[in-house]
């Protein structure tokens, strides 16, 4: 395994949930020779070892993600295997945030699901680059064709197909070349042999048809390569890969490989164009700001010789202390070194360096530049910046979606609060979108997720890891508030009572944002002139925040609101920062009041696979639900129908839709936008919560 950074790759495997990434990595460990007998992930043996949970085992989903390292070809590949289950959002998140380039899979019948679509904006948000893995060709009904339409039409990317399979679905036998025109087929117990074969005859002109597409497609991005296949020339071989490799780094192509990861086809290939296409540290520019001024960014160079900045982006609690996954960006880790945490500003000196492999582990003195590795017991949080002392950067975190749902959690023996508050306080460091507060006016713990799988997974292994018996209270949906129309404000906040006063005005005015923007909050200082010092404005912006948590209508929080501060007046004395936070505050909570508040709840994105005989049913019941029926397509022998509803009117529905199809019907769901609610619903929400605000007094 080559130690130039040139042959190393930094991958994620990501897709919908159930499309085979856990099997792809399976099958990639055991032809790069790091294991050496095939787990599944359902039923059987130990189950997949990447799956390392016990819970993970036995629902047969991915919960955390895992990291690897593999050597193909005389490269190293850093793999790490993400959750599909959108309830694990953030696994994939914070895995895409440090990585240079993914696999997206999807499955040959499914195709596109609503959470690839998912997936592929957390990869367009972090650039990063990516080769399809068309899954599952063996299963009844693949279309692979279809799937690359899919591909460019739901998903806007520039898919192009590298390959024609060879026979599908129980006839699945290999893949086509379309470059180079050679038939592969996979042979042996476990398809670890690649055998060179004849192309069938009748896929010839599939082949060709096929080819001159792909041909088409990477000729756009290199003029003399274009000159040479409208001659009739053929380009080499290398300046095929080339072309392709650039195209791939740019975001501008997404080569398109097919197999089946449970049938052992396809994947040899599909690593070769890991090799080929993806790309090494040095071919990504990461960038940290100054710790002293953010607006200043630094090009970090993947060198060993530099001075090291790595970054924390995922921490897992073990019996022999904090297991910390870091992305070394520049420099070199060495075990016993001293570093500096940017955002405490702390010493911490590095006891132990471990290389992973799923849960198990290979102690090493160093890595450098490019590398992915676990650090033992440093006491950090997810997104933390590690540099050599003095170095002062840090790298930019992550985005960490708000939580939409909410359970409260009690113990019936108070013995167990200990182990309870220990479990959360775990969970909460190691999972930025798992929240815990305690609710001041009754007492209670409330968890706060993305979804009641994401809660229950925690509440269980609260239950098995710490021992503690816990009873979970009813969901609550994470309202919020919105204001609708811009509206002014002036205020004046005086106070004299012997010795300095209080003096400050704030003029201006607050406008909704735009519906759905990822910011809650923003703040404009517009002042000319000095009519209020510059030392005061962040008082202003802090008072104008302190609001935001508290809506007028129910006290939810209040989200989508700008804020553009125009004017004001100080006084030399008697102004300060507590009477401008003062001024702000209440100027705020007059502005919002007469904006024209309203109650905005979640609405989830669901998707529906049920067989034909069930559509109407399913269709019925989600509109009972409020929900707003979208697309229905055909996927094979089932229809997948798309509808946006209320996270209100969801709890339950697994086993409704189990009673409703007799089992035969699957859903998944996931959060999309905060929507105004229905003047009824917004009544109920505002009656409900008054009822549970006076009760807690």
């Amino acid at each position: 395994m080559s130690s130039d950074l040139n042959f190393t790759r930094n991958i994620g495997i990501s897709a919908h949930i159930d499309s085979g990434k856990t099997t792809l990595t399976e099958r990639i460990l055991f032809y790069t020779g790091r294991i050496h007998k095939i787990e599944e992930v359902r039923g059987g043996g130990d189950g997949a070892t990447m799956d390392h949970m016990e819970l993970e085992k036995e629902k047969g989903i991915t919960i955390t993600s895992a990291a690897t390292t593999v050597s193909w070809d005389d490269h190293k590949i850093n793999i790490i295997d993400t959750p599909g289950h959108v309830d694990f959002t953030v696994e994939v998140e914070r895995s895409l945030r440090v990585l240079d380039g993914a696999i997206l899979v999807l499955c040959g019948v499914a195709g596109v699901q609503s959470q690839s679509i998912t997936v592929d904006r957390q990869m367009k948000r972090y650039k990063v680059p990516r080769l399809a893995f068309i899954n599952k060709l063996d299963r009844t009904g693949s279309n692979p064709d279809k799937v690359v339409a899919d591909l460019c039409d739901k998903l806007g990317l520039n898919a192009v197909a590298f390959q024609v399979p060879i026979g599908l679905e129980g006839d699945l036998q290999g893949s086509i070349d379309l470059f180079t025109r050679k038939a592969w087929y996979n042979k042996g117990e476990k398809g670890e042999t690649l055998e060179e074969g004849e192309i069938p005859a009748d896929l010839v002109d599939k082949v060709e048809e096929k080819r001159e597409l792909m041909m088409e497609a990477v000729c756009m991005f290199d003029d003399d390569m274009m000159m040479q296949v409208m001659e009739g020339e053929d380009p080499t071989e290398e300046e095929f890969h080339d072309t392709v490799r650039k195209a791939v780094i740019a975001n501008e192509l997404v080569p398109v490989f097919m197999g089946s990861a449970f049938k052992n086809r396809g994947v040899q290939l599909l690593l070769n164009a890991v090799n080929r296409y993806l790309p090494s540290p040095y071919d990504i520019t990461n960038v940290a700001r100054k710790v002293e001024n953010e607006d200043e960014t630094v090009v970090l160079e993947p060198k060993p010789s530099e001075p090291m900045v790595s970054m924390a982006f995922k921490i897992t609690d073990e019996t022999f202390g904090q297991l910390t996954y870091t992305r070394i960006y520049q420099g070199t880790l060495r075990k016993g070194m001293t570093m500096e945490n940017s955002r405490t500003g702390k010493r911490v000196r590095l006891g132990r360096l471990l290389r992973m492999h799923s849960d198990d582990r290979e102690n090493i003195d160093e890595a450098s530049a490019g590398d992915i590795v676990a650090m033992v017991g440093i006491d950090c949080a997810s997104g933390d910046t590690f540099t050599d002392e003095g170095v002062g950067l840090t790298c930019e975190s992550m985005f960490v979606p708000e939580p939409v749902i909410s359970f409260s959690v009690t113990c019936p023996d108070s013995g167990d609060y200990e182990k309870m508050s220990k479990a959360l306080q775990r969970f909460m460091k190691e999972d930025p979108t798992f929240r815990v507060h305690t609710d001041e006016e009754s007492g209670e713990t409330i968890i706060s997720g993305m979804g009641e799988l994401h809660l229950e997974i925690y509440v269980e292994r609260i239950k098995r890891e710490y021992n503690a018996e816990v009873v979970v209270g009813p969901p609550q949906v994470n309202y919020r508030e919105a204001i609708t129309s811009t509206t002014e404000f002036n205020y004046t906040h005086k106070k004299q009572s012997g010795g300095s006063g209080q003096f400050a005005v704030v003029m201006g005015d607050i406008e909704p944002m735009e519906a759905n923007s990822e910011e809650t909050y923003e703040f404009v200082d517009l002042i000319k002139g000095g009519n209020i010092p510059s030392e005061y404005i962040p008082a202003v912006d802090k008072g104008c925040q302190d609001v935001m948590g508290d809506g007028p209508l129910a006290a939810f929080p209040v989200v989508g609101v700008k804020v553009n501060l125009r004017d004001g007046k100080y006084h030399d004395v008697d102004s300060s920062d507590m009477a401008f936070r003062i001024a702000a505050r209440n100027a705020m909570r007059e502005a919002i009041r007469k904006a024209n508040p309203k109650i905005l709840e979640p609405m989830m994105k669901v998707e529906v696979e049920t067989p034909e005989e069930y559509q109407g049913s399913v269709i019925g019941d989600l509109s009972s639900r409020r929900g707003i029926i979208g697309t229905m397509d055909a996927r094979g022998d089932v229809n997948v129908v798309n509808a946006s509803v209320p996270l209100a009117e969801m709890f339950g529905y697994s086993t409704a839709l189990r009673s409703l199809t007799a089992g035969k019907a699957t859903y998944s769901m996931e959060f999309q936008s905060f929507e105004p609610a229905p003047n009824n619903i917004a009544e109920d929400v505002m009656k409900a919560r008054a009822e549970k605000l006076k009760n807690d007094d």
